[in-house]
């Protein structure tokens, strides 16, 4: 018999656009290929320049970086100001915010992460279905990577 996760009876989270998730505190917004497409034509601007501009190589291990969005010098990112400035065309990363692995592996996690948020245990009714769903979208899309012969999707 296989055990069922802690959320196997669902979750309930709604976003309260409190921003918690996207300031104060240092980490990445990798970035997909869609991703780049739909901030880059947000900004009304090319993959290079939007690239240049917002975006930032980070290195795990010594073969590929990874594209993430930079932060601001206070770990804010750099598309807060009052509020998501990007929020209708935000990474996939963020609209699966909080059904990531690193959140949904106990209940632990799950319950640390509402100290920090709001929406976590409030709201919208989310099944162990659509959970997963949510999960398996956020760790298994390709990321923007590059490696020492140039950029690559």
């Amino acid at each position: 018999m296989t055990k069922q996760p802690f959320y196997a009876g669902g979750l309930r989270f709604s976003c309260r656009r409190c921003s918690s998730c996207c300031r104060h505190e240092s980490g990445y917004v990798f970035l997909s290929g869609e991703d780049l497409d739909a901030l880059a034509a947000a900004q009304k601007m090319g993959h290079g320049e939007f690239m240049k501009t917002w975006c930032r190589w980070v290195s795990f291990g010594q073969e590929l970086e990874y594209l993430s969005l930079k932060e601001k010098a206070n770990y804010d990112c750099v598309f807060w100001k009052e509020g998501c400035l990007v929020y209708s065309s935000r990474p996939l990363q963020c609209r699966t915010f909080p059904f990531w692995d690193s959140i949904l592996c106990s209940a632990a996690a799950w319950e640390k992460a509402g100290l920090d948020c709001p929406g976590i245990g409030q709201g919208e009714f989310y099944s162990m279905a659509r959970i997963e769903e949510r999960a398996q979208a956020h760790s298994s899309r390709p990321l923007i990577t590059r490696n020492p012969k140039g950029y690559e999707l």
